[in-house]
């Protein structure tokens, strides 16, 4: 069994504290049929609910899959959506990449995001046919929330000629404006491909600030950005290493390229959250830590029993908005259903087509360690110019 060690008195627990009156309230009750469906489920998340606690959380993981027979649905679960989603009831899981290239493939009626909004609405893009349902309307994000379809087209205008790619962490607008998207499992990648597609010796990369410096750092290409970042990785710093290193000597210290690059230079390893996935099952370090979003550590810790986790405690309130319980609402009355305009959606599909035309990578891009931080260009936009 994994340990998750270290975790502090402000960490959320892994999973919702629940009792029974959870389940009860929407008319489900721990009965012999529900125990049959789901005793051999809870081995898979039984490292972080008690016996006590399953009874509550049973019914609730019983009647998720069972709706999603009967309507022939399928749960899409992001990396950071509590273990009680990622391993009970998500039928894919995964980073942003491969959850899209899921949904571009998969053959349900319905699709549930276990993730936040721009990722539904990446669902419904190339999934059009489909009905895409976000168990919460609020599950935002901050990068996406940064800038606007009418943001970027200001940027082409001031830049004429000068390629844009976006993180996939953006709204459907956003993508309708740029020529192509990326994740940080391939953003490399796709800077390289368009930089000499378009014969140009520049990049233009939004909106993550820190993902734009630490792609820099791995590539000749000049990388000008936008002044977005994530509220969760953004909080991470290189005092915070040192002091889990001086905390706990031997730890090995994995970081998302979202992670400012001071970060990056202090971590052992870096990489998108597939790629940190792959490195503790692929080095098993005796003790680790994962500077991303905190359930991702759960997560990874379930699939890793002999692996020692250091818990960070910076959660995403925007994905833990969703819950088992109102995945169960929005599959129950079909609510919160994600709707594109067809020309947006046209537009944003030809960027992330794009981006899946490339040839898919054997494994997600390492990133680089030990560099030094480079400072590089921020577009200028009106906008920009206004705020500051």
């Amino acid at each position: 069994m994994a340990r998750l060690i270290d975790a502090g008195p402000g960490c959320a627990p892994p999973t919702p504290t629940r009792s029974n009156e959870t389940s009860t309230a929407l008319g489900l009750v721990y009965d012999d049929a529900v125990k049959a469906e789901t005793d051999h489920l809870y081995e898979l998340a039984s490292d972080f609910i008690t016996p006590i606690e399953w009874p509550a959380i049973a019914p609730l993981v019983a009647a998720v899959n069972r709706l999603k027979r009967e309507k022939n649905a399928v749960i899409l679960a992001h990396n950071y959506m509590t273990p009680d989603i990622f391993r009970l009831v998500g039928d894919f899981r995964g980073d942003s990449l491969q959850l899209a290239r899921e949904a571009a493939k998969v053959e349900a009626d319905i699709i549930v995001q276990g993730g936040v909004h721009f990722m539904a609405e990446t669902s419904k893009i190339l999934a059009p046919e489909k009905t895409v349902l976000i168990p919460d309307l609020r599950a935002g994000c901050s990068l996406a929330a940064s800038i606007t379809g009418e943001d970027v087209k200001l940027i082409k205008e001031t830049y004429p000629g000068v390629p844009i790619v976006t993180y996939v962490n953006t709204t459907a607008d956003v993508k309708a404006e740029c020529h192509i998207t990326c994740t940080s499992s391939n953003a490399v990648q796709v800077v390289e491909h368009v930089a000499a597609e378009f014969g140009s010796d520049r990049v233009i990369l939004v909106p993550d600030q820190f993902l734009a410096r630490n792609v820099a750092a791995m590539t000749d290409i000049k990388i000008m950005t936008w002044p977005g970042a994530c509220e969760v990785h953004e909080l991470f710093s290189a005092d915070d290493v040192e002091a889990l290193r001086e905390a706990h000597p031997g730890v090995v210290i994995l970081a998302h390229p979202e992670c400012p690059p001071d970060v990056l230079e202090a971590a052992d390893y870096a990489g998108s959250t597939a790629a940190l996935a792959n490195y503790v099952s692929e080095r098993a370090p005796a003790k680790v830590v994962l500077l991303t979003e905190c359930s991702m550590s759960d997560n990874v810790a379930a699939e890793n029993p002999d692996v020692n986790f250091v818990r960070p405690c910076n959660l995403c309130p925007h994905m833990k908005r969703i819950t088992l319980e109102n995945i169960y609402e929005c599959l129950t009355n079909m609510t919160h259903e994600v709707t594109i305009p067809e020309d947006i959606r046209i537009d944003a599909k030809a960027a992330i087509d794009a981006m899946l035309a490339l040839p898919k990578m054997e494994k997600p891009l390492d990133f680089e360690t030990g560099l030094k931080p480079l400072d590089i260009e921020l577009v200028s936009t009106p906008r920009l110019a206004v705020d500051a």
